[in-house]
């Protein structure tokens, strides 16, 4: 029998300052399976993110384990859900490993002190991406890619069954993209589900399911092994890819 989705989404509409980002989409990511959202710039694949995780108004709706979203309680919602931004700020001032451990806050009461659990869970999360050594700098003092793999350890430490990343790669050199890789795998292993925004198509070539949108509208969904995938992405990047497979996996080249 087919596991449920992790997620659905049914948005009808979503305006910002005036314009329509999103319209006339239905979305649906498939549960213990990573799904890669990709598509050019301003086809709005970050607003959908954000629509689909609730942090942006949208007419329409979203399920999150099969219950609308506005039903679950915060607290069991943050549970379910983990969520990493772009560009995040507002905790320059906090240590490293204090950052990841607000990754941990939905699984104490309130006011609560962190316990010998929640500890763990940050040391295994910050260790999985290499941000251990600067656990006690300040996030502020950290580069670019630093800081990008202690919010990435943040997310990680929460622990949900769904995880939503947007653009987690950025400032990411290869190596560390090759890491990213291999957590959502683990992730995925495990049966959660990720769900993440690239701009990387090498990368997004080797997820489960590969959504792709253009002018606020998915146009196509599959395995990125599809052939109809490979046609739709040509044909949305203006035919200036080529796609092949070499050593077992498709990459994408510019023309």
């Amino acid at each position: 029998m087919t596991a449920a989705p992790a997620l659905t989404a049914r948005i009808e509409r979503v305006r910002i300052d005036g314009r329509d980002i999103l319209q006339g989409l239905q979305l649906s990511l498939p549960a213990g399976r990573w799904t890669a959202i990709v598509g050019p710039n301003g086809a709005g694949k970050s607003t959908l993110l954000r629509a689909v995780s609730g942090l942006q108004p949208c007419d329409g709706e979203v399920r999150l384990a099969g219950r609308p979203l506005p039903d679950w309680p915060a607290a069991a919602r943050a549970r379910q859900l983990a969520w990493m931004g772009q560009a995040e700020t507002g905790a320059d001032d906090l240590l490293a490993q204090d950052v990841v451990m607000l990754g941990r806050l939905p699984h104490r009461p309130w006011l609560a002190a962190p316990s010998a659990a929640d500890r763990r869970a940050v040391e295994a999360a910050m260790r999985s991406t290499h941000s251990w050594d600067w656990r006690e700098r300040r996030l502020g003092s950290l580069s670019g890619g630093e800081r990008q793999r202690v919010l990435l350890a943040r997310a990680l430490a929460v622990d949900a069954p769904l995880t939503l990343m947007d653009e987690p790669l950025a400032h990411l050199d290869p190596p560390h993209q090759a890491d990213w890789m291999g957590l959502v795998r683990a992730r995925v292993a495990t049966g959660a589900s990720v769900a993440s925004v690239l701009h990387e198509l090498h990368v997004a070539l080797q997820a489960d399911h590969l959504v792709l949108m253009n002018h606020g509208r998915i146009v196509h969904a599959s395995a990125p092994a599809d052939p109809d995938c490979h046609a739709a992405l040509r044909e949305v990047f203006g035919r200036r890819l080529h796609i092949a497979q070499v050593d077992g996996r498709w990459i994408a080249l510019p023309l």
